[in-house]
């Protein structure tokens, strides 16, 4: 029988992987068709060209908008079911085993760890900011420290008692810990880029 953790039914983490994973799909699937329409007219602008800070077409049309060969998009658009179907089965009153649990931190691990390099490529290379790739990194940061903290306090990480009630404790300031995230990331593109002057 596979291990079972204890929180086995988190009902507000299962809520918030839907919302968030639909969310994220949106934003992935209004980037897909961006980047269809770019294909299609070169020389069309994207919707969400608001100006040089503020624009999709930048980040769509350049090598890190297609690291693995394909439009980055796509990635979103396979990697945000995954939190849908597993709030979705933890509302049906489903229990995952360990190894089931480390997998999806392993996979919300590399969504986080691609964000950040993604953050740093738009302030520090090209220079812009993408809404829809914004909106991905709003639900992509509180979603991997949701399920990295799930994992501490429910015992499927092999942690003492202390660092799970630690963790417990810690899931209920989730959202100020992605204010302060949202935070950094404002002020680094503040400094680098002049948001504020510069935004329209």
């Amino acid at each position: 029988m596979p291990e079972r953790p204890s929180h086995p039914h988190p009902r507000i983490m299962a809520v918030w992987l839907i919302i968030a994973g639909a969310i994220g799909w949106w934003a992935a699937f209004s980037l897909t068709l961006e980047r269809f329409h770019l294909l299609a007219d070169p020389d069309a602008g994207a919707s969400c060209d608001f100006s040089l800070l503020v624009q999709c077409s930048a980040n769509l049309t350049s090598w890190q908008g297609s690291v693995f060969g394909f439009p980055n998009p796509i990635l979103g658009l396979t990697g945000w079911v995954a939190p849908i179907v597993v709030g979705a089965a933890i509302l049906a009153g489903a229990r995952f085993a360990r190894w089931f649990w480390w997998l999806f931190w392993l996979g919300m691990l590399f969504a986080f760890g691609f964000v950040i390099w993604l953050i740093s490529q738009s302030i520090f290379v090209l220079g812009t900011l993408c809404p829809w790739c914004m909106v991905t990194w709003v639900v992509t940061i509180p979603t991997f420290y949701v399920v990295t903290l799930h994992l501490l306090r429910s015992g499927v990480a092999p942690v003492g008692p202390r660092v799970r009630r630690v963790a417990a404790d810690l899931m209920g300031w989730v959202p100020l810990l992605a204010v302060l995230s949202y935070a950094v990331v404002a002020v680094i593109a503040q400094v680098r880029l002049d948001v504020l002057d510069n935004l329209f």
